[in-house]
């Protein structure tokens, strides 16, 4: 009985053994069934891929260029005013100089950007703007404009900003005949120290303040004007408030720069070349600068 017993063991054993087997090799057939599957969606995607991009983007058509047709450049520069190769532009440094609260700062900014502020505050140190000057469809002037403060603390601070200066404004109040003994003072350290082609030019600001009340006047347009033909110096009576005549003396200021001599669109002033005439002849015809008598 013992014996029988043994042989029925014996002989199921195997069977429940590989019964187990079987059930635990189900899921990984079907884990491996899924991932087989898987791999051969993937490779059919790729493969389908480039004929779908196609489908979706086609290719652009390149069209052949005109044979008159100029490149971007040239066009660029008939845009700006100019015949390709033809167009000069010419770049130069510019400071403000005078009295505390004579309206440098004022010019600068209707200049720039054509705008007025009644309640400005004044320059701490010095402020730098840049604006250009069509003088013609062929030649452009860009300035780079140092506009100095006109307290007395920050005067020892404006050799730095004139020094290789290419043209300066000296700016006076009108309705203050003292900011006129300044600007004549300004006058003479340029001439003394900036650059000795320097092109300088006297504004007689606010005139707007003595155009309603003329006894606000304080220096009369003819001694200003006689004092600027003397000293060699461009002449002009402005208004900040109401733009009068201040685009006329920066574009005056511009056509008195030896253009000929501007250094290309890379050379900034001060460098190695700085817009001076070297030609003896041209120091002997020009005479000094005129002023808008």
């Amino acid at each position: 009985m013992a014996a029988r017993h043994r042989a029925t063991t014996t002989q199921h054993h195997p069977e429940s053994i590989l019964h187990l087997q079987q059930q635990h090799d189900q899921p990984t057939t079907r884990t491996a069934t899924r991932t087989a599957a898987l791999a051969l969606a993937l490779a059919l995607a790729l493969a389908l891929a480039p004929r779908l991009s196609t489908s979706l983007h086609p290719p652009q058509q390149h069209r052949p260029r005109p044979a008159h047709a100029a490149p971007a450049m040239s066009q660029q520069r008939v845009q700006q005013g100019g015949r390709p190769g033809g167009s000069r532009f010419a770049q130069f440094k510019l400071v403000l100089l005078g009295e505390s609260a004579v309206g440098k700062s004022s010019l600068v900014l209707r200049f720039v950007k054509d705008q007025f502020d009644d309640y400005r505050e004044s320059t701490i140190g010095a402020a730098f703007l840049t604006q250009t000057i069509a003088l013609d469809e062929n030649t452009t002037v860009k300035f780079e404009i140092w506009d100095t403060a006109g307290q007395e603390r920050y005067k020892s601070l404006a050799p730095m900003y004139y020094r290789n200066a290419n043209c300066a404004v000296v700016v006076y109040d009108i309705t203050q005949a003292a900011s006129l003994d300044k600007a004549k003072a300004w006058v003479k350290e340029l001439q003394r120290q900036a650059n000795e082609n320097i092109i300088i030019a006297l504004a007689g600001n606010k005139l707007d303040l003595v155009t309603d009340s003329p006894d606000k006047r304080a220096i009369s347009t003819a001694d200003a004007e006689q004092y600027a033909r003397e000293a060699g110096l461009l002449f002009f009576e402005t208004s900040a408030k109401t733009s009068e005549n201040v685009r006329e003396l920066f574009t005056a200021i511009a056509k008195n720069l030896p253009l000929d001599q501007a250094g290309p669109r890379n050379l900034r002033p001060g460098q190695q070349r700085q817009g001076v005439n070297l030609r003896p002849e041209a120091n002997q015809t020009q005479g000094p600068a005129g002023c808008n008598c």
